[in-house]
């Protein structure tokens, strides 16, 4: 991971189970940031961070405008923002319109983080059963960076790994325990 300075991650759909698999498995000395969009609905107060910040030894909160991204930290895009990654590594929030029927939008997130990070970026489309995310990821593998997709087979919804597959034919295409696998030994 030398060359990698952050991992953005994207899902909707059976996110928690997926996520469940990947994010407590990282060990304690997992340095890259990892940034979360999960879709969740925007009159609902998330529990996200809370949840995964009793199962992870890595510090997880819910994002903060204009926070700088710091290492060894797991991000989650609160309910009914745009997370967006700034240039110079902080979190921007925004209430812009939804992008194919979501804030927080993945797309957003990947785009703007590869923007920032270029190819030392790793993004992960999971399970989820719309097309948000492809595009983003197109353009994390376009700024040069890693771009890796769950294996639709063993989704809980595949049109959103489908899409970024279909999208991105240099995706590494792999089942949750693989992806928990390259993150730590990439």
């Amino acid at each position: 991971m030398s060359q990698i300075e952050a991992v953005v991650i994207g899902a909707s759909a059976g996110a928690l189970e997926a996520l469940s698999v990947i994010l407590p498995a990282l060990p304690a000395d997992f340095r890259v940031p990892i940034i979360v969009v999960v879709h969740i609905p925007p009159d609902k107060r998330s529990v996200l961070a809370e949840l995964f910040a009793s199962k992870c030894v890595l510090r997880v909160i819910e994002a903060e405008d204009k926070e700088p991204i710091r290492s060894g930290s797991i991000y989650f895009a609160p309910p009914d923002y745009h997370l967006l990654v700034e240039v110079d590594k902080s979190i921007a929030l925004s209430s812009d319109e939804p992008e194919l029927f979501s804030r927080p939008s993945i797309d957003v997130l990947f785009e703007t983080a590869a923007e920032a990070y270029g190819p030392a970026l790793i993004g992960i489309i999971l399970t989820g059963a719309n097309e948000d995310g492809a595009k983003g990821l197109k353009a994390v593998a376009d700024a040069g960076g890693i771009a890796i997709a769950q294996d639709p087979e063993e989704a809980f919804q595949n049109t959103m790994p489908k899409a970024a597959i279909d999208a991105v034919s240099s995706a590494h295409i792999l089942p949750l325990a693989s992806i928990t696998s390259f993150l730590r030994e990439a």
